[in-house]
């Protein structure tokens, strides 16, 4: 299963704009928290997520989370990364009851 990393920018967006993108990527499921090999988890920088899919190539996944964000605000800008592997520093430990 291709694991991606996902960035998202609203143009000329406001919190409300990011909080519905985080709802509608979480109903996709997005998610915005990683886990470490220990179990942590760690909330991802502001409107970047993380999708596993073996059906949608980078290609598709990117035309499929333009659509959600386009949805919120028009000329989204998009960039999708396919991961062997990620390794991270000063991300904050995620909230337990949060885990979208």
């Amino acid at each position: 299963m291709a694991k991606f990393t996902i960035r998202v920018e609203l143009r000329n967006a406001d919190s409300s704009d990011y909080e519905k993108l985080h709802k509608k990527m979480a109903a996709n499921g997005f998610k915005n928290i990683i886990s470490s090999g220990s179990g942590n988890e760690y909330r991802l920088p502001t409107s970047e997520y993380i999708h596993e899919s073996s059906t949608l190539s980078r290609s598709e996944l990117a035309d499929l989370v333009y659509d959600i964000a386009e949805s919120i605000k028009t000329h989204p800008a998009v960039l999708v990364t396919e991961s062997v592997g990620r390794t991270w520093l000063g991300l904050k430990k995620a909230n337990p009851l949060s885990l979208n």
